[in-house]
């Protein structure tokens, strides 16, 4: 019998078959984003000719943007390669761009740049690393050759960290992402690379992972593995940290099919893509369960051309039963914006029965706590059922299947009980299994706490 999982009293996410030891009538069931409101048009002088490689973030009481824009036909900016700006929001739904006062176009400081360079696509993190200078609390990496690295006390007043580059072993032409992983108490950056056969230097455009423990010195990259799916074009990552599920890792790259174009009047380059959706437990290993689109263009025919939308790095929450992610869309049109897609909070993945109902059972975990907490959903007529057994698929007095309620309704933690009599914390500790049944519902994430 394998050891059991120790889950805690983590979150636990269906991003993978790991909690799914047996199954029947269910299956796993990726989830589609819901297109929101335009968040922050390409609507300035200095970032009308495109808006794209942004990075958001949540930091206080501020919801936080970056982005590279690129200025309108002849204006001439930059100092070298694209300028950066900056978007704020008090709700992550609406969102302003201040006259920062930073760099002068024009002879005026009233724009919201904060980076001329050198180097571009910036996609800032909060470094939580301990002991870290109060003037190097926000860092980036920015590509022109090679990468740059880039510190700043405010998030808007930046700097170079080092003259010379701090990678040079190319292709960086993409947004590469880095931060501080909390989990393996390093820096990572996952930027772009090549894997497989194909006519894109030898492979296809593919993702990389480095790792370092000060920003500076960084270890030889390794591809990220995806197990036996086939290599397609990934053009971007916008990989983060699930906060709410600890040691989860999700990806929404765009996958490039330069083989297709719609539009035969578009003359800036070929192909189309759309987004896909990975997740890991490890920051390399990725899961691709779903190779169908995560998010595809949609009815605007603008955005069925090459690279016509992305979706950049960061998960923000904008209620307790929602989390919102933005993406470009109408590249190099004077319609380019950033726009908001939601999801339910912990809705990625979903454990899905239908109308004639099925059920799954665990592997054997040891967990943390006294109450069993369920983010679910059901129909009028559904429900969700918990039995649990020990590690051998004993059921358990007073959480059986006979005894377990049934729970309907639509809660993102909502609590699961067997009756005044059942303390399942008394089995804290202990390896056990989950007997889930469902009908008509959808399970996205369990935990004890």
């Amino acid at each position: 019998m394998p050891s059991p999982l120790d889950i805690g009293s983590d979150r636990q996410l269906f991003i993978d078959d790991l909690l799914i030891d047996s199954s029947e009538g269910v299956r796993r069931q990726l989830q589609e984003p819901v297109r929101r409101e335009v968040a922050i048009p390409g609507d300035r002088p200095w970032d009308v000719g495109n808006v794209c490689a942004g990075g958001f973030m949540k930091d206080g009481d501020r919801y936080r943007a970056w982005y590279r824009c690129d200025a309108e036909p002849g204006m001439q900016l930059k100092r070298s390669g694209h300028d950066t700006a900056y978007a704020e929001s008090t709700d992550g739904i609406h969102w302003t761009k201040p006259d920062l006062g930073l760099f002068e176009i024009d002879g005026s400081g009233d724009n919201n740049i904060v980076w001329m360079g050198p180097g571009a696509n910036m996609v800032p993190f909060r470094d939580g690393k301990p002991g870290i200078p109060d003037d190097e609390r926000y860092k980036a990496v920015v590509r022109e050759g090679g990468l740059y690295a880039l510190a700043s006390p405010d998030g808007l007043n930046w700097r170079l960290m080092r003259e010379e580059h701090i990678l040079t072993d190319g292709p960086f032409d993409s947004t590469n992402v880095s931060f501080w992983d909390t989990w393996r108490g390093e820096y990572v950056a996952y930027t772009r690379g090549v894997a497989g056969v194909g006519d894109f230097k030898g492979g296809v455009r593919w993702i990389r992972r480095w790792t370092s423990s000060d920003y500076i010195n960084w270890t030889k990259p390794e591809l990220i593995d995806t197990g036996d799916t086939p290599f397609e074009h990934l053009y971007t990552n916008a990989c983060s940290q699930y906060e709410r599920a600890p040691g989860v890792y999700v990806m929404f790259p765009s996958r490039f099919v330069p083989e297709r174009s719609p539009d035969p009047d578009w003359t800036y380059s070929v192909g189309v893509n759309d987004i896909v959706f990975m997740a890991s437990r490890d920051g390399v290993r990725f899961d691709r369960s779903f190779m169908e689109g995560f998010i595809r263009p949609g009815t605007d025919f603008n955005n069925w051309h090459d690279r016509g939308v992305y979706i950049e790095r960061g998960i923000l929450f904008t209620s307790p039963e929602e989390m919102s992610i933005y993406g470009m869309e109408n590249s190099h049109l004077p319609s380019v914006r950033f726009r908001r897609y939601s999801l339910r909070t912990d809705g990625f993945v979903a454990v899905n029965a239908g109308y004639g109902g099925g059920e799954f059972t665990t592997p054997p975990l040891c967990f943390s706590g006294d109450t069993l907490e369920l983010n679910y959903s059901t129909s009028a007529v559904g429900w969700v059922k918990v039995e649990v057994m020990d590690a051998s698929g004993q059921p358990q007095a007073a959480f059986t299947m006979t005894a377990a309620p049934e729970l309907y309704g639509d809660e993102i933690e909502g609590v699961y009980t067997w009756g005044d009599d059942a303390d399942v914390g008394a089995l804290a500790g202990k390896p056990v299994r989950l007997r889930f049944a469902l009908r008509d519902a959808d399970l996205f994430a369990f935990r004890f706490r």
